[in-house]
C-alpha cells in the first residue's frame, strides 16, 4: 500500500508537493467546496466507459462491495475526460530545495500555520499525546498537503478513480483505489456524492488516497465516522499522525536539523549512509551554533544542493516521513516548516546561485521588474515557474529580443 501511494505521489509531482501541480510550485488549486468549473471534470458520455463499469461491478462484488453500494457510488458518477488529460500530460520537473522551500515554508505559510496551531492547539496536543507525533509536524504535513485545509479538492473520487482505472495506464492501481473508495462509502464514513479530492483521488485535509485511508484513517472525534473531508480537520490530523506513528515514528526524536560541514568535507552523504553522532562530530560536523551535534541515533548527512549549499543531519524520523512522500525536498519541507511553526529560524546556510548565476534575491528582483514593466509574474517568490517564463517571453518579444523565456543576468540588468 505504501509503495503504491508513494508511486502515485511521485508521479503527480516531481516537486514533492503532493496534491496537484500548479505553476506556483505544486499546490492543489482546485477549489475545496464549490465544485470543479472545468467542463472536462464533469461526467461526459462514453459508451466504452459504461461497458467497463458494467464489467467492473462483478469484480467489485467479488472484493466485497455490495450492489447497493455500487448503485450509490455510481449514481451521478461518470467518465471525466479532464482527469485523463491531466494524467497523460503531467509535466515532469524538479525544483531545487531553495525553490521548494520558498513556497513550502514561505512566510505566508508559516504565518498561516502558526495561526492553525493556535486555533487547533488543544486538538493537536491530544493527538500528539496519543500518537507521539509532534503537533507542529502534523500541522506541517497539513500545510503542505492542503494549505491547512483550504485546498482539499473538489473532484468526485469515484468518478476520478473509475476514469483512471478504465483508461488503463495505471488501471490495476486505480481499480484498487476505486474499490477502496466504494468500501469507504459502504462503511458509512461519507456518502459517495460528498467524497471529493484531487484528480487522482487524493482526499481531504491530509490528501489520503483511498487505500491509505482504509489502512490508517481514524475516528478521533468518536462520532462513528472517519471524516477527513469536512471543515473540522480533527480526524484528518489524527489520521496523518497515526500513519506516521504506524510507520515507525520515534517519540521525542526530531526529523533532523541543519548542520555546518567542515571545510573540505567530502562525505559520505545521502540517506543510504548513516553514522553515529560521535562519528559525525569527529568528522567536524557541527550544529549551526558551532556545538556538537545531538545524539538521536544513527544519522545521515544530506546536501540537496551540494556542499556549497545548506546541509542537514537526518534521523530515523526523516525516513518515517518519506512513507508519506518519498521526496527528499518534501521531507525537508515538512521538517523545516514544523521547526518554523515552533518559532525556529529560516534556513541559515547559503544557497548557491542557480545555473543562470542568479540568487533567489536576484530572481525576486527580476519578477518585480517584469511586473512593474507590465508583465505580471503573478508573484515574487523567486521561483522561476511557468508564469515567470511567460512574462519573460512576452517582455523579450516586446523588446525584439529572442523570446526564450529564460532568466538571465542581462535581463535583470535591463529591468533595473
Amino acid at each position: 500500500m505504501t509503495l503504491t501511494k508513494r508511486t502515485l505521489l511521485l508521479s503527480l509531482a516531481a516537486t514533492g508537493l503532493t496534491a496537484c501541480t500548479t505553476p506556483m510550485g505544486g499546490y492543489m488549486t482546485s477549489r475545496a467546496r464549490s465544485g470543479p468549473t472545468d467542463p472536462g471534470l464533469r461526467p461526459a458520455p462514453n459508451a466504452a466507459f459504461d461497458n467497463w463499469v458494467a464489467g467492473f461491478r462483478s469484480r467489485a462484488g467479488a472484493a466485497g462491495v455490495t450492489p447497493g453500494t455500487l448503485d450509490a457510488g455510481f449514481r451521478g458518477a461518470g467518465f471525466l475526460p479532464g482527469v485523463v488529460e491531466r494524467d497523460r500530460n503531467q509535466v515532469e520537473f524538479t525544483r531545487t530545495l531553495e525553490d521548494y522551500l520558498a513556497i513550502a515554508a514561505s512566510e505566508q505559510r508559516v504565518t498561516e500555520g502558526r495561526a492553525a496551531l493556535q486555533q487547533y492547539g488543544d486538538i493537536l496536543n491530544r493527538i500528539e499525546a496519543r500518537y507521539g507525533v509532534p503537533a507542529a509536524v502534523v500541522a506541517a504535513v497539513w500545510g503542505l498537503e492542503s494549505s491547512y485545509g483550504t485546498r482539499r479538492g473538489d473532484i468526485p473520487v469515484v468518478s476520478a478513480t473509475a476514469t483512471l482505472a478504465f483508461d488503463g495506464r495505471r488501471g490495476v492501481f486505480f481499480e484498487r483505489q476505486l474499490i477502496a473508495a466504494l468500501k469507504i462509502v459502504q462503511n458509512g464514513d461519507i456518502p459517495a456524492g460528498q467524497m471529493t479530492g484531487s484528480w487522482a483521488g487524493a482526499m481531504g485535509h491530509t490528501q489520503f488516497i483511498p487505500t491509505t485511508y482504509e489502512a490508517y484513517a481514524v475516528d478521533f472525534t468518536g462520532d462513528g465516522r472517519r471524516d477527513i473531508w469536512s471543515e473540522d480537520p480533527t480526524d484528518a490530523l489524527a489520521s496523518a499522525a497515526n500513519y506516521l506513528a504506524q510507520s515507525g515514528w520515534v517519540r521525542g526524536q526530531p526529523w533532523g536539523l541543519e548542520v555546518q560541514l567542515p571545510a573540505g568535507f567530502s562525505g559520505p552523504v545521502g540517506r543510504d549512509t548513516t553514522r553515529s553522532a560521535a562519528e559525525w562530530s569527529a568528522a567536524g560536523v557541527r550544529d549551526m551554533d558551532g556545538g556538537r551535534v545531538p545524539d538521536h541515533g544513527p544519522a545521515s548527512i544530506l546536501t540537496p544542493q551540494g556542499t556549497a549549499g545548506p546541509a542537514f543531519m537526518a534521523f530515523r524520523n526523516f525516513t518515517v516521513i518519506t512513507r508519506y512522500n518519498n521526496s527528499e525536498n518534501y521531507v525537508i519541507g515538512v521538517g523545516h516548516l514544523s521547526d518554523r511553526l515552533r518559532g525556529g529560524p529560516p534556513i541559515r546556510g547559503s544557497f548557491p546561485p542557480d545555473a543562470n548565476g542568479l540568487t533567489i534575491d536576484d530572481r525576486r528582483a527580476l519578477q518585480r521588474g517584469l511586473t512593474a514593466a507590465g508583465f505580471d509574474t503573478q508573484g515574487t517568490d523567486g521561483v522561476i515557474g511557468p508564469n515567470t517564463r511567460d512574462a519573460i517571453r512576452a517582455y523579450q518579444a516586446r523588446m525584439n529580443l529572442p523570446a526564450t523565456g529564460e532568466p538571465s543576468r542581462a535581463l535583470l540588468d535591463r529591468l533595473r
